[in-house]
């Protein structure tokens, strides 16, 4: 995925669990672990059953795996 400047992608907007993993192919139970371990960013819960993650966490997160 490619971080463009259009409003949807914009780095202090959320994003949800599937587009997290279209950014970071990993599986759910992978994802899940690593944030409790602190590998990966935080969620936020936004409401009882909606959890996001920020952009600006994402992109981070995806800048330092293309430096491994």
């Amino acid at each position: 995925m490619v971080f463009s400047t259009t409003p949807a992608d914009r780095l202090d907007s959320f994003i949800r669990l599937k587009q997290v993993l279209e950014i970071i192919p990993v599986s759910k139970a992978t994802w899940w672990n690593g944030c409790k371990t602190g590998r990966f960013p935080k969620p936020y819960k936004i409401c009882p059953r909606v959890t996001a993650w920020k952009m600006s966490d994402i992109k981070k997160c995806f800048d330092e795996f293309k430096q491994q």
